[in-house]
């Protein structure tokens, strides 16, 4: 197993579930009958054939040791791994994020292979979900979401089932991302600055370059000027998810409007919903909040592979209370991270990355977090998805929202992904520290509204 596979099962405790998911919502086809959920279940339990990676599990889950290396379990229980489900009545939304947060919140058994499938039926307006998790050592977000789009088709009438697991999907339906946007979440970030930790004399001259623009310029954010807040606290084992989808075109007029990216646009909106959550508690601090974001250095006419992605800190002017002053701020901050990395080589944007997220391995050790002062309040990233509508068995996909991670020191997770002509927001917060999260999409609705009309007056 490699080192960064194993960092993700070593660091797991009833806490801190290591597992990234994803909740996706769909409108069956009008021919729909009463057992469509019931068959769906059954032809996915059916495809047995299952790749080398979905029957991965540590070789001796009791020992610290025999979670160092991987086994392949020769016959997958699918009737284990993929479950049925219904949400009770009266089956709106409320009670399907009800049934995520439980879900989101119990570790996967590490005698079997690390995932699960939840197919989900009973919603409001004769919906179907899928809810899905595997362990971060497995598959990281953005790839975890790649597998799953394997199963969809932007075809409404291809009634064939694909599943994630299958071992050779048939390139011909692989359904493509959007292009654009971060393409690495940011524990994926921590793990190859780790396993290229012998090169790190690049960070030298990465080190004077940083400490270079932070004296030139004023909007350049570094690690641990974040205040303490709520949301950097030790955390329980129990989670809390709620997530929204937002049109893309009402965030991107407003970035229109006053020359901002989309990007600077959803960090504005996030910051308004923080800053509103945190007034609503009692908490909002007198000093900025700021944000770990993944983001893309790769220009709109590069179309080279390779690492293109710096995790940044950015601040999120939660300080100012006019919402345009607010964004020009947070675009600032950003424009001033995006110009160093552009400084750098790769290698050093990458190591200088896993040292931004590096005192997130700390946060295990006892007392670490609540003596230390926090490297940044919360994780914003940008996961890209499909471009154009997709469908499953005839069903539409209506939204598709990540289940990320939470982590002592880092009670709040918010993941958004494009689909189609949407933007899909999903939340993750610790059930005990952060109360009424659900308060979050209210606040994100208002911000994104204020902006609105603060962009066109």
């Amino acid at each position: 197993m490699p080192p960064t596979d194993a960092m993700f099962l070593l660091a797991e405790s009833r806490e801190h579930p290591m597992h990234v998911g994803g909740l996706q919502l769909f409108t069956p086809p009008e021919d729909a009958g009463p057992d469509y959920a019931r068959d769906m279940v059954d032809e996915l339990r059916s495809h047995t054939d299952v790749s080398s990676r979905f029957r991965r599990r540590p070789a001796d889950p009791v020992s610290s040791v025999g979670n160092t290396w991987w086994t392949e379990e020769p016959h997958v229980d699918l009737d284990y791994h993929i479950r049925h489900s219904a949400v009770p009545r009266p089956g709106r939304i409320r009670e399907l994020f009800q049934l995520t947060s439980r879900w989101h919140g119990t570790l996967l058994d590490r005698h079997r292979p690390l995932w699960e499938t939840h197919l989900v039926e009973g919603i409001e307006g004769g919906r179907i979900a899928v809810y899905s998790k595997v362990h971060h050592s497995l598959l990281d977000g953005v790839s975890a979401l790649r597998v799953t789009q394997r199963a969809l088709t932007d075809d409404p009438n291809d009634t064939t089932i694909r599943v994630p697991w299958d071992p050779q999907p048939p390139r011909s339906k692989e359904v493509q991302s959007s292009g654009g946007g971060p393409l690495a979440l940011p524990l994926s970030v921590i793990g190859k600055g780790v396993s290229l930790g012998t090169t790190a004399a690049g960070l030298v001259p990465a080190s004077l370059k940083v400490l270079t623009q932070a004296v030139r310029d004023h909007n350049f954010t570094t690690p641990f000027e974040a205040p303490r807040t709520m949301l950097n606290g030790p955390i329980g084992g129990a989670r809390r998810f709620v997530a929204q989808s937002w049109e893309i075109e009402r965030v991107r007029a407003v970035g229109d409007s006053v020359g901002a990216t989309l990007n600077d646009v959803v960090l504005a909106m996030c910051s308004g919903a923080l800053r509103r959550y945190l007034q609503e508690n009692n908490a909002l601090p007198d000093k900025s909040l700021t944000a770990m974001v993944p983001v893309s250095l790769r220009s709109d006419s590069d179309s080279a592979g390779g690492n293109s992605v710096g995790a940044v800190i950015c601040s999120l002017a939660t300080d100012i209370e006019d919402p345009l002053a607010r964004l020009q701020t947070i675009r600032e901050s950003a424009q001033a991270s995006k110009q160093l990395m552009k400084e750098l080589t790769p290698l050093q944007i990458l190591l200088l990355s896993a040292v931004n997220m590096s005192a997130l391995a700390l946060s295990p050790l006892p007392g670490y977090v609540s003596l230390a002062r926090p490297p940044f309040n919360i994780i914003i990233s940008n996961v890209p998805g499909p471009d154009k509508p997709l469908y499953w068995n005839g069903s539409r996909l209506d939204g598709i929202y990540p289940a990320s991670i939470a982590l002592d020191g880092q009670a709040m997770n918010i993941t958004f992904t494009s689909n189609d002509d949407a933007l899909d927001f999903g939340i993750v917060g610790c059930r005990q520290t952060l109360p009424s999260l659900q308060r979050m999409i209210h606040h994100l609705e208002d911000a994104l509204a204020e902006l609105e009309k603060a962009a066109v007056a």
